[in-house]
């Protein structure tokens, strides 16, 4: 899908679901020859995937997300009503980051990927 809408944007909750934590094994396990895509399976994940917080509150799983696929394809959201906002809120206030990265990560990356 990737290869004949480059520039399609998907967004995945739960800080990716489990997938950057997996993608150097999948880059390994599943390469561009077997798959016949053309490029590597992490490059998609890195490029045409966003990925919000929602309720994963936890700043190991977060730096993994972010060391991965960096400030710009993350983005704030909680999972309301599973998870509380006042903990999604002060997570955010938190983050290990930046403050031009907790900027795009609380609501610049949102604006800019839904032209709001």
């Amino acid at each position: 899908m990737f290869d004949e809408y480059p520039k399609l944007q998907l967004i995945i909750g739960h800080l990716g679901e489990a997938l950057p934590f997996m993608m150097e094994r999948l880059e390994q396990n599943l390469p561009a020859a077997l798959t016949n895509l053309k490029h590597p399976f992490g490059a998609y994940l890195r490029e045409n995937i966003n990925y919000t917080i929602s309720g994963f509150n936890f700043t190991p799983v977060f730096l993994n997300l972010f060391l991965e696929v960096g400030a710009e394809r993350i983005m704030f959201s909680a999972d309301y009503p599973y998870s509380s906002m006042v903990e999604a809120r002060d997570f955010l206030e938190h983050l290990p980051v930046s403050s031009d990265d907790r900027e795009r990560i609380a609501h610049g990356n949102a604006e800019r990927l839904m032209h709001i």
